[in-house]
């Protein structure tokens, strides 16, 4: 008998902790989209815009280092195209 008492109390207080707001549900859902925005996407975002506007501002003449670290002077600009006159023996490290 008292066992019975047990689970009539243990059904009326499970509803209760089963309601819940769909708020109370997407909340942390949306704090972590916020959180990964402004520490993952944002910055990338900003850095591949001042990556385009330092490739538009490219000109013949400008010295350059390329991503595998060749040191360089600009030739010529095309739309896709760069072509560099590579220094002798240049490295990232010589500098």
């Amino acid at each position: 008998m008292h066992l019975n008492k047990i689970l009539v109390l243990a059904q009326a207080t499970a509803p209760a902790a089963q309601q819940g707001s769909i708020f109370g549900l997407l909340f942390p859902m949306i704090l972590i989209f916020i959180v990964m925005y402004f520490l993952m996407i944002r910055p990338q975002n900003q850095q591949r815009k001042k990556q385009a506007q330092l490739l538009a501002a490219l000109k013949s003449g400008d010295k350059v280092i390329t991503s595998g670290g060749i040191i360089g002077t600009v030739i010529t600009v095309k739309d896709t195209t760069v072509s560099l006159q590579i220094l002798e023996g240049s490295a990232a490290t010589e500098s």
